[in-house]
């Protein structure tokens, strides 16, 4: 008869074959360790700020604008006496009242589109208004004061509609009492032969030669109100101007320069005839 115990002997040495597998495999494993971590770095305040964090543009650095006028194809030559600073060409002046940006806006007219006007860069001062003004000049008279570069349009209960204006430099201004004799849209600009002689680039506009023709480029600008004295044509103006900058200075040829939605404005309050001074 066979052994009962030699039997088990083959299955008990299976088992411990298995559980010696078994351990070797938990001891290879156990050099090794799996990252069942929960991630936490969202919620770290630091994480959130930097993924969070909006991105601004910041555009390229470019020099501040300078005091001359972009060049227009066809523009007539201007000579200014300008002196702008740094601090007005980089930041320009306060915002003035937002109504002035619908005051000074686009203006289509006769077939012309005026650009709008930037009035952050014009000291208000300079803009038009309804003001008090004590004056013994009678209602509807242009009264003109040269040495404040204001317009007075004189109205009754002792208000004026004021407007700024460039003048004439040193040597050029001319003063006097004198009337409206005319009025013209889109004026044909023709140069006087003083002038011609002083600047020999205008010769081509001269009035030989037909002039300027009406347009964003012409120096009368948009309107023109032609001044008389005695019966006889001053040739001094109050006209609209394309370089709105010149506006509060003495920089023309001894015209009365307005901004071009200033002086449309003018034009159609004023008839031929009116009165006008200029202190």
């Amino acid at each position: 008869m066979s052994d009962p115990s030699s039997a088990s002997r083959p299955v008990a040495s299976l088992r411990l074959r298995a559980l010696w597998l078994g351990s070797a495999a938990v001891m290879g494993l156990s050099g090794c360790t799996v990252p069942f971590v929960t991630d936490t770095t969202r919620t770290d305040p630091a994480v959130f700020a930097q993924e969070t964090a909006p991105n601004f543009y910041v555009p390229p650095y470019a020099d501040p604008p300078s005091n001359q006028p972009p060049p227009m194809p066809g523009a007539i030559p201007q000579r200014r006496q300008l002196i702008p600073t740094k601090f007005h060409q980089t930041y320009g002046l306060p915002v003035s009242n937002p109504v002035n940006r619908l005051v000074y806006d686009v203006v289509r007219d006769d077939g012309h589109t005026l650009p709008a006007i930037p009035v952050s860069r014009i000291d208000p001062r300079f803009l038009r208004q309804e003001v008090s003004y004590a004056t013994g000049e009678a209602p509807g008279t242009i009264v003109v004061d040269t040495r404040q570069h204001f317009l007075y349009l004189v109205q009754g209960d002792g208000k004026a509609i004021r407007y700024g204006v460039g003048l004439g430099k040193a040597g050029f201004a001319w003063s006097g009492r004198g009337v409206i004799q005319r009025k013209a849209k889109w004026p044909r600009w023709t140069p006087p032969d003083d002038m011609v002689s002083r600047q020999p680039e205008l010769r081509q506009f001269a009035a030989a030669e037909g002039g300027a023709i009406p347009g964003l480029n012409n120096p009368l600008g948009a309107r023109a109100l032609y001044i008389f004295q005695n019966g006889r044509d001053t040739l001094y103006r109050v006209h609209g101007t394309p370089d709105w900058q010149s506006v509060g200075k003495a920089t023309s040829s001894g015209c009365v320069r307005m901004l071009n939605q200033d002086v449309i404005d003018l034009f159609d309050r004023v008839p031929s005839g009116t009165p006008i001074v200029v202190l």
